[in-house]
Parts: C-alpha cells; sequence; structure tokens
C-alpha cells in the first residue's frame, strides 16, 4: 500500500488538525484560568443642541428648546456589563473609594444622568445610591459596586453639555483577577457573528483540506486496481452450485487485477478436496495455487487444509410441472427419500404419476447438505442411469445420479413425476419445473435466520494449509470474503459471511 500518497497525506493532516483543535480546546477550557470581566460601549451619542460644536444643526421643541444652557447639550446611552466568563461580587471590585468604576467624557459636563436595568434585573437598581459611591462632579460620574451576574447588565443615559459629539468615554476601575474594558458597539442594523474568528479559522482550514482530499480523489487515475490484486494464476475448483458465483468472480478479477488467471474447474464439492488434498501433498509443503469451495464443512481425513467461511448458501427442493404440489411436509420429503412414496396420488391424492428422484453424485457437496440437514440420512442407492427405467427391479422408485446441478435441472424439467434439488438460484431460468416449499417456509436468502426452512449451509472456501501473504490465493480469497467479490455473492442469491447478519449466522450454523 501507498502510505504516502496524496489523499493519505491530506486525510491524516486533516484528521490531526481536528485532533489538535479538539485538544486545544479541552486544554483550554481545564487549564487556562477564566477572568472576570466587565466590559462597556457606547450605544448612542447624539447632538440634542443646536450649537454647530455639536456636530450638526437639529431641530428643538420642548423641553429642550426652553432649558437653559442646551445649546450645546449631548445624550450618551452607555451600557456596562459583565461579559467576562465569572460573576463579579460587590468586594471583586479593588478601588481604594467606595464607588467601584468611574465613567468619564472627556471635555463634556455631566448635567443630568438616568440609570436603566433590563426586564429581570431590578434589584440592581438598589445600588445605586449616594450612600453606595453614586455621584457626579464635572465630566466624570462615579458609579457604586455592582454585583452582577454573567451576561448582566445596566445602562447609563447621560445628559452632557460643553461638548462635541464623539468625543472620548472611558470606564475605569480595578477587578480582582479582571479587567475593564471597551467591548465593540454593534449598530441595531448590523448582525452579530455567528463564529468567532478562531472557529472561522478552524473551519476554513478544515474545508480547505476536505476539499483537496475530493479534488485528489476525483481527479486520481480511477483505472488503477483495487485494493488485493495479485499477478499469477489460480484454479477455484468444488461446488457445481456455486459455479456460476465462481465463474463471475474469476471474470471480474481478471478484468480489474492485469496480471491475474482465475480458472474454474468445478466437479463437485468432494473432488475439489480431493483435488486440493493431492495437488497440497505433491507439493511438499508448499501451498498450491488452487482454492476448493464446498457446500457445507469437507470431510474427515484433511487436516492440512483450511478452512474459510465464504457464504450462505439455501437450496431448494424441484418438481416437474406435472406435479401441481407446492408444499411438502419435512416428514414427506423423508418418506419420498425412503422409498416409502411411489406415486404423487399417495400425497396429493389426485396426481397418477410415479416418483422420480434425480439426485446428485456421491461427490456433491450439495447432495452431501440435503442428507445431513433434511434427510438426516443417506440417500438409497442408485437404481436408473437414465432416470427414466429402473436398473434394479427390487428398488422401489426410479433414483438416478448426476453430475452437476444443471444436468438435475433439465432431468427434472425433462420427466414427469421428477423431483430433485439444487442450489436456489440455479433454476431461475429454467421451464418444465418448479420450486417446493417445506412445511410452509420459502428458500429464501432475506429469511435466513429467522425461520425454520433447514436446507440451507455455509460455503467454505479451503486453501491447502496458510498461502503466503503476497499469493493469489490469498489475494483472490481476501477479494472474495470481505472485498468487492461480496456484490457478485450478493446477486446470485447467497448471504456473504462479512456483513453483520452474515457473521452471525455463520457462527451459529459452523460445525
Amino acid at each position: 500500500m501507498e502510505w504516502l500518497s496524496p489523499e493519505n497525506v491530506v486525510a491524516v493532516t486533516t484528521a490531526l488538525l481536528g485532533v489538535l483543535v479538539s485538544c486545544g480546546v479541552l486544554w483550554y477550557e481545564r487549564r487556562v484560568p477564566r477572568r472576570r470581566r466587565i466590559g462597556y460601549r457606547v450605544q448612542m451619542d447624539t447632538a440634542i443642541g443646536s450649537s454647530v460644536r455639536a456636530g450638526r444643526p437639529n431641530f428643538r421643541l420642548g423641553l429642550f428648546n426652553e432649558a437653559p444652557e442646551m445649546a450645546d447639550a449631548t445624550l450618551v446611552l452607555l451600557r456596562v456589563e459583565n461579559d467576562g466568563s465569572q460573576s463579579i461580587a460587590g468586594d471583586d471590585y479593588t478601588g481604594r473609594e467606595i464607588h467601584g468604576l468611574s465613567a468619564e467624557f472627556t471635555g463634556r459636563t455631566v448635567r443630568a444622568i438616568a440609570v436603566t436595568q433590563p426586564r429581570g434585573a431590578e434589584h440592581l437598581m438598589d445600588h445605586f445610591t449616594a450612600a453606595a459611591g453614586m455621584r457626579h462632579s464635572g465630566a466624570v460620574i462615579h458609579l457604586p459596586r455592582v454585583p452582577l451576574n454573567q451576561g448582566q447588565h445596566f445602562k447609563l443615559l447621560v445628559l452632557l453639555t460643553g461638548g462635541p459629539v464623539g468625543g472620548d468615554i472611558t470606564v475605569t476601575g480595578g477587578i480582582r483577577d479582571g479587567d475593564v474594558l471597551p467591548n465593540r458597539a454593534v449598530p441595531t442594523d448590523e448582525r452579530l457573528p455567528l463564529f468567532s474568528r478562531a472557529a472561522r479559522l478552524v473551519t476554513v482550514l478544515l474545508t480547505v483540506c476536505v476539499v483537496t482530499l475530493a479534488s485528489i480523489i476525483v481527479a486520481r487515475d480511477d483505472d488503477r486496481p483495487p485494493m488485493g490484486c495479485a499477478t499469477g494464476t489460480v484454479t477455484l475448483t468444488g461446488s457445481t452450485a456455486f459455479e456460476p458465483v465462481l465463474t463471475e468472480l474469476a471474470e471480474k478479477y481478471e478484468k480489474d487485477c492485469a496480471g491475474s488467471s482465475v480458472e474454474v474447474d468445478a466437479h463437485g464439492s468432494t473432488a475439489g478436496i480431493r483435488a486440493l488434498a493431492d495437488a497440497g501433498a505433491a507439493a511438499k509443503g508448499g501451498s498450491p495455487a488452487m482454492i476448493a469451495l464446498s457446500d457445507g464443512p469437507k470431510p474427515g481425513g484433511h487436516p492440512a487444509l483450511r478452512e474459510h467461511r465464504v457464504a450462505v448458501s439455501v437450496f431448494t427442493l424441484v418438481v416437474n410441472d406435472a406435479v401441481p404440489l407446492r408444499d411438502l411436509s419435512l416428514e414427506d420429503v423423508r418418506r419420498l427419500y425412503r422409498g416409502e412414496i411411489t406415486d404423487w396420488r399417495q400425497i396429493d391424492g389426485v396426481t397418477g404419476l410415479p416418483v422420480r428422484l434425480v439426485s446428485r453424485d456421491a461427490n456433491s457437496g450439495t447432495r452431501e447438505v440435503f442428507q445431513r440437514r433434511v434427510l438426516h440420512r443417506n440417500e438409497p442407492a442408485s437404481s436408473s442411469r437414465d432416470c427414466v427405467t429402473k436398473d434394479d427391479p427390487e428398488a422401489p422408485v426410479v433414483r438416478c445420479e448426476l453430475d452437476g446441478t444443471r444436468q438435475v435441472l433439465a432431468a427434472v424439467a425433462a420427466h414427469e413425476g421428477a423431483i430433485g434439488y439444487s442450489e436456489l438460484r440455479a433454476g431461475d431460468d429454467l421451464k418444465g419445473l418448479h420450486r417446493l416449499t417445506i412445511d410452509g417456509d420459502a428458500p429464501s436468502v432475506d429469511t435466513i435466520g429467522t425461520g425454520d426452512y433447514p436446507y440451507r449451509e455455509i460455503e467454505y472456501a479451503y486453501t491447502y494449509g496458510r498461502p503466503p501473504a503476497d499469493s493469489l490465493v490469498s489475494a483472490f480469497l481476501a477479494w472474495m470474503s470481505r472485498g468487492g467479490g461480496q456484490d457478485v455473492i450478493t446477486a446470485h442469491g447467497h448471504l456473504p459471511c462479512a456483513t453483520p447478519r452474515g457473521l452471525r449466522i455463520c457462527g451459529e450454523d459452523g460445525p
């Protein structure tokens, strides 16, 4: 794997930036002492006189026009607030005087003061008394030691004379472990910023990283082979029921991975297991380039074969269309294969057709699953080579054995009264036969694990020992079981063991 690829570098940088920012915020919250802070801002400074010194002429009427010395009067609204992270108590003010803060209006004289408080903070007015230090002199207003909770404020509406609009206005005083500083006055037609400058900077940096990563992914060469590609040749053998899946897997892998050759040679599960064991023995300690697929676990006597669970397969009974039955009880299935039912009339009371059992040969994993999961015993001996006439006159029913799933399906479709079995999806495109449910339970991958349908099994892949990690056998096996091959397996009606539901079922159904 190319660890220093551009997308990896950007991805790691983005992740580190996110981690560092998170750690920095946590450190700041836990380690940096929180300070007390009183902020102030001028929310209004306007002329109410007619003097040119006020900045502009205006129209006055009533008290503003009648009161003396109002020609150069100005009106200021000053907001004082606790905009820190801690509450401020009366004894947090550190000045030697009785008052806590002083507001100075440079170049102007204070004529009148009105103090207002927000709704719900009426108790603050109890502190604005002469005894608490509330007074004014010349250009200065002395404010009491007013306790303020976090976010709490009060306002001063001050009438001034003797100076122009826009003169310096400052609030001074001492706060224990804190500051008294101006904050920004926000006009009513300006929106407050939603995020701080630091938050905006981090957001921009993360966005740049993500866009860069996306650009690299979009612009990169998508024709590169997928992860898990290896060169060489590997042979897939074993299950004929799984052969359609293996064929498509081989074609897709060869297309995506240049230099690889995947051959499919399916002759039945047991035959595939034996072929793998023989090839491994001939390799004299090595691991041959071969994978054997088996419907169910391997037979005993092959300790060198290593097991890999690939998928859950569902199998089905199929019957010729001349038999109108759509469901069989599990007991009737067993009676059919014990030879106790020789004519379909014995089940449905109508159809007068002889029973013909079309089965797989002894190398078939599909047959092994049928015997172990459904019959709980071996099938009876073969009595016919052509599935039509008995070679053994003593046999109760015609029973023939065929080499592959497709041959079984063709024989069942061709002979009236025939019944057989196959992998679930194998008979989708054949005419002349239909599937059977067992005790009302339909064969379906969607209901695996929720119903009592018995004819199902894990599809195993076997290798001879542990193949080299860089071999085509290892690469193909990983791709089939956990990579892109899962889509092919799912499309053919199997449930990959690597999926959440498949993991549970493959674990429960294992030997």
